[in-house]
Parts: C-alpha cells; structure tokens; sequence
C-alpha cells in the first residue's frame, strides 16, 4: 500500500507540473501581443499563495517530499507568470495586481511563516498551515471560475484555460487518492472540491466550444471582406467609366458636356456684333454646335 501511494504520489507531480506548465501557452500569446487583453491574474496569484504555503506544509510534514518538489516548482513557475502579468497588464489592473501581491503574496505568507514558526509549536503548527493549505488549494481550484462570468456573456471560451482546468481536474482526483492512501485530510478535501470544479469547468468549456470563433473563421472572414471590398470598388469604378466615358482615369479632365459645348458656342456667337456676323457664320456656329 505503501509503494502504491508513493507511485500515486509520483504520477500526481507529473500532473501538477503539467498543470503549473499549461499558462504558457496563455502567456506565449500575451508575450506576443504585448497585452494581458480579458485573461485574469488572480489564478496565477492566488496559484503562488497556495504552492508557497504547501512548500511549508511538506518541509514541517514528515515524509513530506513529493509535496515539497512538486510545489518548489510550482512557486517558480507562478513567480515567472505573474512577473509577465504585471509587465502586461493595462495600468488600473496592474496597479490593482501589485496590491494583491503585496498583500496576499508578501504580507500574509510571511505573517503565515512568521507565526508558525514563533508562535506555534509541535503538531499545532502542522495542523494550522494545512488548514490554511487546504482553504487556499480550494481557493486555487475555483480560481478559474471568474473567467466563467466573461465565456458566459461572450459566449466563447476564448479566454477560458482549458489546459488550466483540464489538468486540475486530472490532478484533483490522482491527490485525493494520494490522500486517502495516506490518510492526509488536509490534502484529500481541498483537492476532492478540486477534482469537482474542475469537472464543472470542462463542462461549461463544452458548452460554449462550438460557439467561439476560431481563428481560421476570422482570418477567412477578414479576407471574405477585403476581396468583397475590391470587387464592390472594381463595379463601381466599372459603372464610373460607363457613365463617363472621356474620363481616362485620372490623366486628363473630361471633355465639356453637348450641353455646354452648345451654351460656349451660343455665348461666342450671341457675343459677335452684327457687323462682324454673316448669315453664313451664324448657320455655320449652329450646325457645329448640333
């Protein structure tokens, strides 16, 4: 039983790194785009907090190994998400998320740390930071959630995690057979909720799939436009040319209407004095003019 926890143990940090892993595919794009656009920081901060409390958890807990390495990486990853998150973020937002580092990430961990290790002695103090591990694994697993207000109005799953919730799933039921194995209830609760809100966010992410627009839709769409753009601009130039056929594109002016050929002539002819005026010149001016 032992040895099947322990592989337990191993297959649920390989899915966790997997699960610390899958932001960077979000951040590849917010890199690219020099934008955070509607994703939300408040999983990778509130991920840090959590990962950072269970290092603690696994260095007082004896045995606690797997859980130290799995959530040693965890902190480093979320470190560098977060740094690129506030190097993104539109000014309101990165302000508002340096104040919830400073508070969450700096001001209460180091309380945390500081109290337990000054205030709280022998198995007290593993019972506090667990609780406290436990309250913010719950924390870390519903963290997605407040993407679902945006997929719902929108509609779309575009700035959804998929990754993010497909792996907190997969890594909430692998830790919650660990725990029963084990029989570690600060472990199995938190990750038990877990494995049950993930399995809520793929549903709602099924849901709202097929109505997000994919990229290739929206390229075609673009195209579709321009190329319905220039045959609008070719027919109306075409009907342009039709209605005036002097007009050489732009080279030479068009010629003068018949109409006012004809008012130019009658001008000169009318501005002629009588002795200056023939019969012959005047028959001559209207014919021309006709």
């Amino acid at each position: 039983m032992a040895n099947f926890s322990f592989i337990l143990g191993i297959i649920g940090n390989v899915i966790s790194i997997l699960m610390f892993a899958s932001p960077l595919k979000t951040f590849k794009r917010i890199i690219k785009k020099k934008s955070t656009e509607d994703f939300k920081g408040i999983p990778y901060i509130t991920t840090l907090l959590s990962t950072s409390l269970w290092t603690f958890y696994g260095l007082l807990k004896p045995g606690g190994l797997l859980v130290v390495t799995v959530n040693g990486t965890g902190i480093f990853l979320h470190i560098l998400y977060v740094t690129l998150f506030l190097m993104y973020a539109p000014k309101t937002l990165k302000i508002q998320s340096m104040k919830l580092v400073a508070i969450i990430n700096i001001t209460f961990l180091g309380a945390v740390i500081a109290i337990t290790l000054l205030a709280v002695h022998g198995t007290t103090r593993l019972t506090l930071v667990g609780i406290l591990c436990a309250a913010l694994n719950i924390g870390m697993y519903a963290s997605p959630l407040a993407a679902t207000r945006t997929v719902i109005k929108m509609k779309s799953v575009e700035y959804m995690p998929f990754l993010l919730s497909f792996f907190q799933f997969l890594n909430g039921g692998v830790w919650t057979a660990y725990a029963v194995l084990v029989k570690d209830y600060y472990i199995g609760v938190p990750n038990g909720i877990g494995f049950i809100l993930g399995a809520a966010q793929l549903i709602l992410y099924f849901m709202y799939y097929k109505s997000t627009p994919t990229k290739s839709t929206e390229e075609k769409e673009e195209k579709g436009s321009a190329h319905l753009m220039i045959q609008m601009k070719d027919v109306d130039g075409a009907h342009k040319n039709e209605n005036n056929p002097n007009l050489h594109k732009g080279k030479s002016l068009p010629k003068p209407s018949l109409v006012r050929q004809y008012s130019e002539r009658l001008m000169k002819t009318l501005s002629n004095t009588p002795s200056s005026l023939g019969s012959h010149d005047i028959e001559k001016g209207l014919k021309e003019a006709h």
